[in-house]
C-alpha cells in the first residue's frame, strides 16, 4: 500500500502556515509519499468520515505565499477516549505533521502514544506556530508568523500614532499575546509608543487595573509637561492572565460568563476596558484629554507572510522531512542560529504535568530595559514639582513606584 503522511493545522492562524503546508507537501511528494491534508484540525479526525483532502504539487504551489490556512483550522482538543486508529490504518500513514501551538503538540504526543499501543508506528513532528512568539524555542529564534504579525502591527500602530498627532488624541491599543508580551512589546518599541505595558513588567508588583491605568496616565501627564496633548499606549492582552476574576469584574464592564462562572474575555474588547478606565481616571483628575480605544489582533493573523517568514517557514517545512528521514519523532522542528535544522523534544520544554512552558519576555534583558527605561515617557520623582501643576499627587503616577522597581 502507498505510504502517506498527513498534515493537520490547529489553533489560530499565523502568517506562514501555507508556506509550511506547501513545503512539506512538495518535499514528501518528491520522495514518493502521498500527502493528505486534514481539515478542521482534530475535530473530524476520529469520526467515521474525516474531512480530508489529497494534496498535490499544484495545490502546494498555489498556496505557499498566501496568508491564512488552506487547511481549515479548529481549536478542538480531543480526549483520549475519542482516539481511534481507523484513519491511520486506512491510509497507511507514517507521519503526522502538526502545525500549531502547545496544545496541538501535546495532543499529538498523546495520539502517537495511543497509536503505538495499537502497534502502529506513526511518527509525529510538530511545526511551532504562533504570532505570540511564546513557544520555548532556542533563545532569539522566533515562532514563524511572529515577524509578519509584528510588521503588520507596526504598520497599523504608526498609522494610529499619526492619527493621534493629527487629531490631538490619545489612543489606548490592545494587542494579542496570550500570557506573553512579545507582540505588544515588539510593536510598541518599533512604533516608538510612549507607553508599553506587558505582564512581564509586573515582576515586583501586582497586575491590577489601577496599576495599568496609572501607567497610561503617567505617560499622558509626562507628555502634557512636554507640551504634547497626544500619544498612544499599547497593552498586551496577556495582563488578563495574571488577574483574578474579582479584579476583572471590578472594572465595571458588563461581562457574560462561562459555565464555570468565569468572565468571557473573548466577548469584549480589551482596549475598550482600558480606555474606559483611563477616561474615568482623567475625569477624576480634571485632565481634559481625549482618548480612543483600538483593538489589534485578528487582522494580524492572516496577512501575507513577509520575506522572513516565507523563507523561515519554507526551511521548517523542509526540516520536517530531514528529521523524519533521520527517524526523529515526538519533537518540534527548529532552526538554530547557524540555520541548521534541529529537533526540540516536548518532554524537554514541558512541566511535570506535560504542559509546554511558555516563553515570556525576558524583562531583565538589556534590550527590554533600555526600551522601558529610556524610550518611554512617564513620571518619576524628578517630575513631581512640575507635575503638581496638573495633579495633586504625582507620586501616584511614578512609573518606578507603580512597578516596584
Amino acid at each position: 500500500m502507498e505510504k502517506s503522511i498527513a498534515i493537520l493545522c490547529a489553533g489560530g492562524p499565523a502568517p506562514g502556515i501555507n508556506t509550511v503546508i506547501g513545503s512539506v507537501t512538495k518535499v514528501f511528494l518528491k520522495n514518493g509519499y502521498r500527502v493528505i491534508g486534514i481539515h478542521e484540525g482534530y475535530k473530524t479526525l476520529f469520526k467515521g468520515e474525516p474531512n480530508i483532502q489529497m494534496l498535490d504539487f499544484q495545490f502546494a504551489d498555489q498556496i505557499f505565499s498566501r496568508g491564512g490556512s488552506a487547511l481549515r483550522m479548529s481549536r478542538y482538543k480531543p480526549k483520549d477516549e475519542e482516539f481511534n486508529s481507523d484513519f491511520f490504518e486506512k491510509y497507511n500513514v507514517k507521519l503526522l505533521v502538526t502545525i500549531g501551538g502547545d496544545d496541538t503538540a501535546s495532543t499529538a504526543a498523546r495520539l502517537t502514544k495511543y497509536l503505538q499501543s495499537k502497534n502502529l508506528e506513526v511518527k509525529n513532528i510538530h511545526v511551532p506556530k504562533t504570532i505570540d512568539n511564546d513557544l520555548p524555542l532556542p533563545p532569539g529564534i522566533p515562532t514563524f508568523g511572529y515577524q509578519t504579525a509584528k510588521e503588520e502591527g507596526v504598520r497599523l500602530a504608526t498609522t494610529i500614532y499619526e492619527d493621534a498627532r493629527t487629531s490631538g488624541t490619545w489612543f489606548v491599543v490592545s494587542a494579542m499575546g496570550r500570557e506573553a508580551g512579545h507582540l505588544a512589546f515588539g510593536i510598541g518599541m518599533a512604533a516608538h509608543y510612549p507607553m508599553i505595558i506587558i505582564p512581564e513588567m509586573f515582576n515586583k508588583s501586582k497586575v491590577t487595573f489601577q496599576n495599568i491605568t496609572n501607567l497610561i496616565v503617567s505617560s499622558i501627564i509626562k507628555r502634557l509637561l512636554m507640551g504634547l496633548d497626544y500619544g498612544a499606549a499599547i497593552v498586551s492582552e496577556g495582563v488578563f492572565h495574571f488577574m483574578t476574576d474579582e479584579e476583572i469584574i471590578s472594572s465595571g464592564i458588563q461581562f457574560t460568563y462561562d459555565d464555570h462562572g468565569h468572565p468571557e474575555l473573548g466577548n469584549v474588547s480589551k482596549s475598550h476596558i482600558f480606555n474606559y478606565l483611563v477616561q474615568n481616571k482623567l475625569k477624576e483628575l480634571g485632565l481634559k484629554v481625549k482618548s480612543r480605544p483600538d483593538e489589534m489582533g485578528y487582522e494580524l493573523r492572516c496577512c501575507r507572510p513577509i520575506a522572513f517568514d516565507l523563507a523561515y517557514a519554507t526551511q521548517l517545512g523542509l526540516g520536517v522531512y530531514k528529521l523524519f528521514s533521520e527517524g526523529k519523532t515526538g519533537c518540534m522542528v527548529t532552526i538554530d542560529h547557524q540555520e541548521n535544522v534541529a529537533p526540540l523534544y516536548l518532554k524537554d520544554v514541558s512541566d511535570e504535568k506535560g504542559k509546554v512552558i511558555p516563553r515570556l519576555v525576558n524583562i531583565d534583558s538589556e534590550r527590554v530595559q533600555m526600551v522601558l527605561r529610556n524610550n518611554l515617557q512617564f513620571i518619576t520623582a524628578d517630575d513631581y514639582q512640575e507635575a503638581k501643576k496638573l495633579v495633586k499627587n504625582p507620586e501616584e503616577f511614578d512609573f518606578y513606584k507603580i512597578l516596584g522597581w
